[in-house]
């Protein structure tokens, strides 16, 4: 049987089923194992990392932990009530989008792997020509929200480090659009998304690819980054106060656990917390060279439960409304046994969009698609809703190609 529960709970004799934590944020080359020494313990505690799944079948057991299954219920439960906050409504169809969001998907991860180029070479940033793309990204936002973020959703391997920073840049600025802000704070925080991983340009291939566990020595030249990318951008004379905060400050934590200056909350900037829990959320939701990325539906789960501690559970949850609690581009199963991809958040619960269905699991075969409003009854358009979100990889689909119904 699988537990959650707190470090401070743990003990000697325990097995370790799940750190619950980024790869890269643990002192462990594995996720599994048996807790033998003090020292293990401490080490997990050190590294600030809260909840644990211990697997009571293979070592010690603690009576009142609730099992991993009731603690997976009781979050969805509080993200569930979430959903009834309105979302920021769109401009133009997804379809009418989807193809200039391509176009600019495509040019902002080009100007991207320029900087960074550049950037190797020691050359400021030219923001006359990132200016532009940031403003593109943030037009095609205003127009359909879904449309780039959903495309940024698909990343292979090779250029992760290209278009992450595309996705931080469209996130952040879907994320300040929802929360009111200003136009030029919008711009500036793009800005600062886009340019936030210059820093790596730094970082050695061999260490930035590596498939298996850093090593301490590997980890803290990763950790600089931050640094080294914040000086790269004060070359540049033009550069606003905002990309500088969020390019130095995306790795800061609120219990103060974060990187490079261990700020604690209360010192770290309103928009270097909203950029960081969009980093977070980019990372986990990717595919890398260590890691499998989770679903985005899965991914807000686990923000909202480390927003416990290192993000601002306030933002965290102002998030979640942003990108709603099944994102666009998300795969469900519904009630009726159809698979389908989520295309449209609805204005005021987010547990309603619009969903094209295209599988019927209970027959087992692809069915015309069409697109089903949740937030309708039956014979008008609706009358279905969502029972989970689904792994692509369990249907062997890719849902963005069911994002357009013919």
């Amino acid at each position: 049987m699988l537990k959650k529960v707190d470090a401070s709970q743990l003990k000697v004799g325990m097995f370790i089923h799940d750190l619950d934590c980024g790869w890269m944020e643990h002192p462990f080359v594995r996720n599994r194992f048996l807790l033998t020494t003090e020292e293990e313990i401490y080490k997990i505690r050190n590294a600030k990392i809260r909840g644990v799944v211990i697997d009571c079948s293979r070592g010690l057991d603690i009576d009142d932990a609730p099992t991993l299954a009731e603690a997976d219920a009781a979050t969805e439960a509080e993200v569930t009530a979430i959903a009834t906050k309105p979302v920021v409504v769109t401009r133009v169809s997804l379809g009418e989008e989807l193809a200039r969001a391509a176009n600019i998907r495509k040019q902002a991860a080009g100007l991207v792997r320029t900087v960074m180029q550049d950037a190797r070479l020691g050359k400021a940033v030219e923001l006359d020509k990132v200016g532009p793309v940031v403003q593109s990204v943030t037009e095609s936002i205003l127009r359909n929200s879904g449309a780039l973020l959903g495309l940024l959703r698909i990343k292979n391997k090779d250029d992760y480090t290209f278009l992450h920073s595309v996705s931080v840049c469209a996130l952040l600025v879907a994320f300040c659009r929802s929360r009111g802000m200003d136009e030029d704070t919008i711009y500036q925080a793009g800005l600062g998304g886009l340019l936030h991983d210059t820093g790596k340009a730094l970082v050695p291939d061999h260490i930035l690819n590596k498939q298996g566990r850093l090593t301490d020595e590997e980890f803290a030249v990763i950790k600089r980054h931050p640094r080294d990318g914040y000086d790269l951008l004060r070359k540049s004379p033009e550069i606003g106060a905002i990309p500088l905060d969020i390019t130095l400050h995306h790795h800061e934590r609120r219990d103060g656990s974060g990187y490079p200056e261990q700020l604690a909350e209360g010192r770290i900037s309103e928009l270097a917390q909203m950029a960081a829990i969009v980093d977070v959320y980019d990372a986990i939701t990717s595919d890398r060279c260590y890691h499998k990325g989770m679903s985005a539906a899965e991914a807000l789960r686990k923000i909202y439960e480390w927003s416990k501690f290192h993000f601002s559970p306030t933002l965290a949850q102002e998030f979640m409304r942003c990108v709603g609690i099944y994102p666009v581009g998300t795969l469900v199963l519904l009630e009726s046994g159809r698979l389908g991809v989520v295309v449209e958040p609805h204005e005021s619960s987010l547990l309603t969009p619009k969903v094209n269905v295209f599988f019927n699991t209970k027959k087992q075969i692809y069915i015309k698609p069409e697109t089903v409003d949740l937030s309708k009854a039956l014979g008008f358009g609706g009358g279905d809703k969502i029972v989970r979100h689904e792994s692509p990889e369990k249907w062997n689909v890719e849902p963005l190609r069911f994002m357009q119904v013919a």
